[in-house]
């Protein structure tokens, strides 16, 4: 089992676990794995030892935007359709 990086170090990085992301962002582990399966989050895989990389700076952006939307009123439905409609 390998040990937590400091919330120091977290800040710093450039890429985080989604742990890391559950505790800066303060969501839960199953909102952000639901975000990542529906695509609203974006990850790399590391070969190495199969684990998802989030850019930190990137998907704390694309949570609160989620978050400001969601409060908005808009279902996942809606804020996917807006999210990914940028992307194309």
């Amino acid at each position: 089992m390998s040990r937590q990086r400091s919330m120091d170090t977290i800040l710093a990085a450039e890429y985080v676990t989604i742990g890391e992301l559950v505790r800066i962002t303060q969501t839960r582990y199953s909102t952000l794995k639901y975000y990542t399966e529906e695509g609203l989050l974006e990850f790399q895989q590391a070969e190495e030892n199969l684990t998802r990389r989030y850019r930190r700076a990137q998907s704390v952006e694309r949570i609160e935007l989620i978050r400001r939307l969601k409060s908005q009123g808009n279902t996942i439905a809606q804020i996917k359709e807006q999210l990914l409609g940028e992307n194309r």
